[in-house]
């Protein structure tokens, strides 16, 4: 929430072809009543994007799927493992682990209304739940109302006196618990989530399950998605380096210019290319202080590149 915008999607879709991206979470009720193009709204090129939904009442997420299916959206995620204040209070998010039943409703309900997949996004747990039974008892109730895939975040999510940041690393992962759903499951798609960050993790969780989520690693290190497409996919990588990507990005960016956006929409979602390179950090500091001026352009972005370019020839000649 808050970060993977459609200004994020477009950019995460520049470096890889082929990966499936989501949505940041949207209630149902913000589709039905909301600014729909502010909210829902997305680039065709953004393909194959899923619009992950947030609620709990069937009716409310019927209207607000059949809106988001006919926008043009490849996949309907039900989240049920948010933890945060906002969804706790609404009923919607993790809190819905302990209601399985009202789960597959929903999920019943939407498949009755849509073409599109129908997904749901969980932990393996909330609070004192047995992830043993209470993963078991979402799964389970989904897959007979017809859920497509099921997306496993494998941690526990704990309620009350954990803040949401501290509910994305202190519960342990527990990667083996997926991989038994899995065993349990072997014709139902499973996607396993949490805490990976290298590819080679990736590879080796594609062992056990069927695809792996990235959150915080994707959105740290871009750069890491430049070779999704022909280690996981089997196909050709659409730029060669970071370099030649941001270059291919740089029409997208100048058209949103030129509609009366902000340098700073974009290139908040590129601080972390670079991450770990001579460089990176006079290329973040660049755009963190001149990137948010009001009449920053593609000259603040490209000298940002430059700084990172000038650093690696200097390494390659003292080398």
């Amino acid at each position: 929430m808050d970060w993977t915008d459609r200004h994020c999607r477009a950019f995460h879709r520049t470096l890889s072809a082929q990966t499936l991206l989501y949505t940041e979470m949207v209630t149902a009720n913000a589709v039905i009543h909301g600014d729909r193009e502010r909210l829902i709204g997305f680039s065709s090129f953004e393909h194959p994007v899923a619009l992950q939904l947030g609620g709990s009442d069937p009716d409310t997420l019927t209207r607000a799927a059949a809106i988001c299916a006919s926008w043009g959206y490849d996949e309907i995620n039900l989240n049920v493992g948010c933890p945060s204040d906002r969804v706790q209070g609404g009923n919607f998010g993790a809190c819905l682990m302990r209601e399985p039943e009202l789960v597959a409703a929903c999920v019943a309900a939407m498949k009755a209304e849509v073409g599109i997949p129908v997904t749901v996004k969980c932990r393996i747990g909330v609070d004192e739940q047995d992830p043993e039974v209470a993963l078991d008892a979402l799964a389970d109730a989904v897959l007979a109302a017809g859920a497509d895939t099921l997306t496993v975040h494998a941690r526990k999510a704990w309620l009350q006196g954990l803040s949401p940041k501290e509910n994305r690393d202190i519960p342990p992962l527990d990667y083996d618990r997926v991989y038994r759903l899995k065993q349990r499951l072997p014709q139902v798609p499973i996607i396993i989530n949490g805490g990976i960050g290298l590819l080679e993790e990736v590879e080796q969780h594609l062992a056990h399950v069927d695809g792996v989520m990235l959150g915080r690693a994707a959105y740290q290190q871009p750069e890491l998605l430049l070779n999704v497409d022909s280690r996981l996919f089997g196909g050709s990588d659409k730029h060669p380096d970071a370099f030649a990507a941001v270059e291919a990005f740089e029409p997208y960016i100048a058209a949103h210019l030129d509609g009366g956006g902000r340098l700073h929409d974009i290139t908040r979602h590129m601080l972390g290319l670079f991450t770990g390179r001579p460089g990176a950090r006079a290329y973040r500091r660049r755009l963190a202080i001149e990137g948010v001026k009001p009449e920053a352009g593609l000259d603040v972005l490209r000298a940002a590149v430059d700084e990172v370019r000038r650093a690696e020839e200097r390494r390659a000649l003292v080398a």
